[in-house]
């Protein structure tokens, strides 16, 4: 992990200072032609080395949560296990929220920083232009890596007292009849051959409640990683803000939601004292309500007035339709500007309205010592005749009229919130409902189909179905599309409110499935009825009392019969004691 993000931040240092084409106060100059498109991008290759590192990010962390957890679940107490897992998997939430959080404050600080002087170049963070330092977050992050990654190799491959909590967490995985419960066959080789690979495939395959959790897991990763990828951007479209500001509202969320749900998942798995069944009715119970928060996005913003996309040049605000139009148009008040598409510099005009750039407004010139720049005379802005503005437009975007930002992020909290809860309890369940042998190797196939079906295709979606709704794209010079400058609200929300629907739904399926499909084993079933509860010593079969039903007995060699001193008047099972 720590090689990858030094990786990551690599391009950095190789690449040269950051340079943009073009002027970022473009005016409208009467009577120019527009000038050809030169710029050509010579950093494209760039990405395979942005690819390396993420490569060598998920080789560093996919130990973390298959062997890392099975290692923490062998070493604990089976119904405490879950609280301290939860504990470990709050800390990888909290990590990326304060990823968006700090990344958020450093895209504030010019990307050349020591070498360049941002207030000579011009440009401030309102500008498109502007590049933050993206890559100190990864420096920062490598170090750290390296640092944690000596220590841990230091801890032994057992700590004291794990074979103790062996024996109690083989009663709650799956039985099927006519098999024997936690087989050693694995542990009596003592090596992972291929015909023990192939036996452990077999009974994790044939696992419906294992293969269900499974499914569940890939419905609930695709719709994290969607939204981990794809929130702030929605945020940014909906309410019209600077991408810094957006991915910082994310991180606030996500601390509380992502820390706060995974802790408390955990803890009430232990405080209730659940077993597998109590799990997967505990995360249906979730699930149901953050079904329904999903159809927040229903509530949607109106898109700000755009000139030559929702709205034609010379219309007030107040008059004005958002109709589409399918395509960039032109007017006659900058016809003759001379403006291009390349330098992209968005402004505000007193109108209401935005415009692509100053030349597009047709601004003839900006007021000086002003931030954000200020311009006037500027042809395609309509204001009241009757007043003499002090200026006629302003760097930068329109600010949204939608005050739905508060509402809609607290649903977004509960949404992430419900979901985080479930993460816990549902990884306690996969744990429990398979060997203990194979726990690791479980936790490898269970990661394998959540990354394959659901946070590897899950951003790949999102971004196509945000794609789908795009208005106005940036024009390259090889004539290919770069960012998208201007997306429909409606259907963005529209979109991502389906896909959220169809994974939530899934997801209870699933859930159900691995309920109805669920058998313990006969072992666990008889201590599930405190009225029926037996315990068989070599063989011989206990004889219950008929005239006491809170007074289990254990069988004897003897035949004879006794009170289980393991078990009280309540039918609290003695591990709740301990």
């Amino acid at each position: 992990m720590g090689l990858g993000s030094i990786v990551f931040a690599l391009p950095q240092f190789t690449s040269g200072l950051y340079t943009f084409t073009g002027d970022d106060v473009t005016y409208c100059d009467i009577g120019a032609n527009a000038t050809a498109c030169t710029h050509k991008d010579s950093l494209s290759n760039y990405k395979y080395v942005f690819f390396l590192g993420q490569l060598l990010h998920g080789a560093g962390a996919a130990p973390l949560y298959t062997l890392g957890v099975t290692y923490l679940d062998e070493n604990l107490p089976v119904r405490s296990s879950s609280m301290y897992i939860g504990i470990y998997y709050a800390f990888a939430i909290v990590g990326p929220a304060v990823g968006y959080l700090a990344g958020g404050a450093f895209l504030n600080i010019y990307v050349d920083v020591n070498q360049v002087n941002s207030a000579s170049i011009g440009i401030t963070p309102n500008s498109p232009r502007w590049v933050g330092a993206w890559w100190i977050g990864f420096l920062i992050s490598g170090l750290l890596a390296f640092v944690v990654a000596f220590p841990m190799c230091g801890f032994p491959t057992k700590l004291p007292g794990a074979e103790n909590f062996k024996k109690e967490r083989e009663k709650e995985v799956y039985h099927r009849k006519g098999t024997k419960v936690g087989s050693e066959d694995g542990e009596s080789t003592g090596a992972c051959n291929y015909r023990h690979i192939l036996g452990s495939v077999k009974n994790l395959v044939t696992n419906p409640t294992f293969m269900f959790l499974n499914l569940a897991a890939a419905c609930e990763g695709n719709l994290l990683a969607g939204f981990a990828t794809f929130a702030p951007k929605f945020i940014e479209a909906q309410f019209s803000l600077q991408a810094s500001n957006a991915a910082q509202y994310v991180g606030y969320a996500a601390i509380p939601a992502g820390g706060g749900g995974t802790f408390l998942g955990g803890y009430l798995v232990k405080r209730f004292n659940l077993g597998v069944r109590g799990i997967i009715r505990f995360c249906l119970a979730i699930s149901i309500p953050c079904f329904f928060c999903v159809l927040i996005f229903l509530i949607n913003c109106e898109n700000v007035l755009y000139a030559g996309v929702n709205i034609n040049y010379g219309e007030f605000a107040s008059n004005g339709t958002r109709r589409f139009m399918g395509k960039f148009t032109t007017s006659s008040c900058n016809t003759n500007c001379g403006c291009t598409l390349e330098n992209y510099n968005p402004v505000c005009g007193i109108d209401g309205i935005m415009y692509y750039s100053p030349c597009y407004a047709g601004c003839a010139e900006s007021i000086p010592d002003t931030d954000p720049v200020q311009y006037k005379n500027c042809s395609c802005v309509s204001y009241d005749t009757s007043t003499t503005p002090s200026y006629m437009a302003m760097t930068g975007k329109c600010e949204s009229t939608c005050t739905m930002l508060p509402f809609f992020m607290a649903i977004f909290f509960c949404i992430m919130f419900f979901t985080f809860v479930i993460s816990m309890p549902a990884l306690s369940a996969t744990l429990r409902c398979v060997p203990q042998q194979d726990s690791s190797f479980a936790l490898g196939i269970q990661w394998i189909i959540a990354r394959c079906l659901g946070s590897i295709p899950g951003p790949i979606l999102f971004g196509k179905m945000i794609d789908l709704t795009c208005l106005l794209w940036q024009r390259k010079c090889d004539d290919n599309d770069g960012s998208c400058f201007f997306y429909n609200n409606k259907n963005m929300s529209l979109n991502l409110m389906g896909i959220a629907l169809a994974g939530k739904f899934l997801s209870i399926l699933f859930f159900t499935l691995s309920l109805i499909f669920y058998k313990a084993s006969p072992e666990k079933e008889e201590e599930a009825d405190p009225d029926t509860k037996e315990t068989k010593l070599n063989g011989d079969s206990g004889v219950r009392d008929s005239q006491s039903t809170n007074t289990s007995v254990t069988s004897l060699n003897n035949g004879t019969t006794q009170p289980d001193v393991n078990k009280n008047n309540t039918g609290k099972d003695f591990t709740t004691k301990l």
